[in-house]
């Protein structure tokens, strides 16, 4: 789940010299990217020549739906903090903890589901989930970027599309029915719309020095869309 941010209060990037504001877009990219990499590295470790070590801990987070539900709650708790050390202006070690610690709690709760649809799926589904994400992440990024619309107005749409969904993902836990790929598309739209929610603040909104902030927000928002992609291919796939 994405996480919303604190704006940046004083100076913002519309307010900054055209060459300061370049180079915060590049930084935030740039730390975007690697925060992908590692994402995709860490999880072909752990899924290839480790996987015999990480078995059990991915047959206890699926083994019994409130176990599932404990580790949704740790991810939450650990996103926030996460987010809310990258904020952390003063300190840049801080904010690179923050960022660091968001992209390991995201590939511990995708061990489950990536598991699943490596060893039960086609091999063509993880592929295009990444290949269908990438390309729905950079239209939409050139959405903003050509236009330069201000999305900020969806901030409160989003907030409460966000709780909505973890009412219904905790609902689903707690009394066992299945969301479908209704749901999936649901919230295959709702990432879409933090990415440019995200997007335009990275324009208008943070300040300059917030890159690792913004990286991270943009990196939460691509992994709740990549996750979702894959549920809806493997409904569309079903199992070999």
């Amino acid at each position: 789940m994405a996480y919303d941010e604190t704006l940046a209060a004083g100076a913002t990037v519309a307010d900054a010299a055209e060459e300061e504001r370049s180079a915060f877009i590049r930084r935030t990219y740039l730390h975007l990217a690697v925060a992908i990499g590692i994402f995709a590295g860490l999880e072909a470790l752990l899924l290839g020549p480790l996987v015999d070590k990480v078995f059990p801990l991915i047959a206890w987070m699926v083994g019994g739906r409130w176990n599932w539900l404990i580790v949704l709650g740790v991810f939450m708790v650990v996103g926030w903090l996460a987010d809310w050390w990258a904020r952390q202006d003063t300190s840049p070690a801080m904010q690179y903890l923050g960022l660091g610690l968001y992209v390991l709690a995201e590939t511990v709760i995708f061990l489950p589901l990536l598991y699943i649809a490596s060893t039960y799926f086609s091999g063509n589904l993880l592929p295009t989930a990444a290949i269908l994400t990438l390309g729905l992440f950079g239209g939409l990024t050139a959405v903003v970027f050509v236009t330069r619309k201000d999305f900020s107005f969806l901030r409160t749409a989003l907030m409460v599309g966000g709780f909505l969904a973890i009412g219904v993902i905790i609902s689903a836990i707690m009394f066992g029915f299945n969301l479908g790929v209704i749901f999936s598309v649901a919230m295959l739209v709702l990432a879409a719309g933090y990415i440019l929610y995200y997007t335009s603040n990275i324009m208008h909104h943070y300040n300059t020095n917030q890159h690792v902030a913004a990286a991270l927000a943009l990196f939460a928002a691509v992994a709740l869309m990549f996750w979702y992609i894959i549920r809806i291919l493997m409904e569309l796939y079903g199992r070999e």
